[in-house]
């Protein structure tokens, strides 16, 4: 499958629980058809300590989304327009 979206585009998600949402694609990862967006799809982390400085915790990170549920923001505007136009 081509890809289109790129690391650095803006995208809107289109599907899920963050419906309606735009963010920054951090990375890309072509394989496996997903992408990080900066702010989306966000779950805990338990993480071990490393040492006395770094103690260990519950963090909260970006999860990769499928590139089916993406779409560039773009794109999305132009199609929103063409609907609203009607």
């Amino acid at each position: 499958m081509k890809q289109k979206i790129k690391a650095g585009d803006v995208v809107v998600v289109i599907a899920g629980n963050e419906r309606g949402e735009r963010g920054k694609v951090l990375q890309v990862f072509p394989q496996k058809e997903r992408l990080l967006v900066e702010g989306m799809n966000k779950r805990k982390h338990h993480e071990k300590a490393k040492s006395d400085q770094e103690p260990g915790g519950i963090t909260e990170r970006e999860t990769p989304l499928h590139l089916s549920n993406v779409m560039l923001a773009a794109r999305y505007d132009k199609k929103v327009g063409a609907k609203a136009g009607k």
